[in-house]
């Protein structure tokens, strides 16, 4: 039987089935209770754990969101039960660590992961296309290294209880939602009570939906920055497939419940600034390429033991932390007093933007094994 579902979950049928099922559950989640158009986004959820962590103090993105947990631990089941779960870690830690910092900060330039972009654009906010098409330039840039040799290092076993470290502490975070302790007066853990932060379906809901994703995504290896890359370097087909069959089933299934307003102004929790959008998501796609992986399947990764995974997703989390301490995410666009004023980074965030993506350059350069 195991067989027979491996088998399925590797063919064309099962990424295409997969990516429906991921992009109707993103669906429904914003109808349930998540914000617009971010019934998923790892960018924006793993902000929203920085801020609930008191990494940072915008009190309106401050929330432990149940998805990430699912997430984890979703792909932790899926690989226990096909016997993948294997501890393993590899090499240039600091730079996976970096490489997530500045992944985050380039995704809250334009204000959501890859998985965002797919959903924004399946809600009508067409600010997507120029993400999507800046996401292509960075995975673009980072294939030609890989092209030319670059690698981080190959991962070795290590000790079983290494692997577990990121389960654990996702299992930790779902005490802290459960029970919400107040460590001290005025301090975390921290939940907004408007804003971003304080829209979100039901905790069970939420969970079980991540752990849901997680599973198929983990059999599936279901990857958004994969998918392009294995088109430009490739040119296989597979997983786009599935990402393709997302963004299909989130624009029908948004359709259905009402939820699309085609548009580039006013779109929730986003900004029209074409260039910064695209700027951003270059950076990220770049990062995401050097690392291995989109923020999605870093946390599928890390679900099943992969240390360097688990590295890159605090990596983001504490990214998120610097890019609102710092003044570098981006703002929504706004009407104030009838005018429309073009949301954005900050000059802050456009010098984070250029230099995070001088630093992956230059990670891209001298990190490969020929010349």
């Amino acid at each position: 039987m195991s067989e027979k579902i491996t088998r399925f979950f590797a063919s064309r049928w099962g990424i295409v089935i997969s990516g429906a099922v991921i992009g109707i559950l993103a669906s429904l989640l914003q109808r349930l209770g998540n914000p617009p158009n971010m019934g998923v986004c790892v960018a924006c959820f793993e902000r929203d754990i920085a801020g609930a962590l008191g990494l940072h103090r915008i009190s309106i993105v401050q929330y432990i969101r149940p998805e990430i947990i699912g997430f984890v631990l979703g792909s932790t089941i899926a690989a226990l039960l096909f016997r993948e779960f294997r501890a393993r870690a590899g090499s240039a830690p600091l730079v996976r660590f970096m490489l997530g910092v500045f992944a985050m900060i380039g995704a809250l330039t334009f204000l959501g992961c890859p998985w965002r972009a797919l959903l924004r654009l399946a809600g009508g906010d067409l600010n997507g296309i120029t993400a999507l098409i800046g996401l292509t330039a960075g995975i673009g840039v980072g294939v030609q290294f890989l092209k030319s040799g670059y690698n981080l290092g190959r991962s070795y076993k290590t000790y079983n209880s290494a692997g577990w470290i990121i389960p654990l502490s996702m299992i930790g975070l779902l005490l802290l939602l459960m029970f919400r302790p107040q460590f001290l007066p005025g301090g975390p853990i921290f939940f907004s009570d408007k804003g971003p932060g304080s829209l979100h379906a039901a905790i069970p809901v939420s969970l079980i939906v991540g752990l849901i994703i997680g599973f198929i995504a983990q059999r599936t290896r279901f990857c958004t920055m994969g998918s392009l890359r294995d088109i430009i370097l490739m040119r296989d087909t597979h997983l786009v497939s599935g990402v393709a069959a997302f963004l299909v089933a989130a624009f029908i299934s948004n359709m259905l419940l009402g939820q699309v307003r085609f548009g580039f102004v006013l779109q929730p929790v986003a900004h029209s600034n074409h260039v910064w959008n695209f700027l951003g998501m270059t950076l990220a796609g770049l990062a995401f390429v050097l690392a291995g992986g989109c923020p999605g399947r870093q946390l599928f990764l890390a679900g099943e033991g992969d240390t360097d995974a688990g590295v890159f997703v605090i990596g983001m989390i504490v990214g998120a932390g610097i890019s609102h301490n710092f003044n570098l995410a981006g703002r929504s666009d706004a009407m104030v007093q009838g005018v429309l004023n073009v949301g954005g980074p900050s000059l802050y965030g456009m010098i984070a933007v250029l230099v995070g993506i001088t630093v992956c350059l230059v990670v891209g350069f001298t990190m490969r094994e020929r010349y």
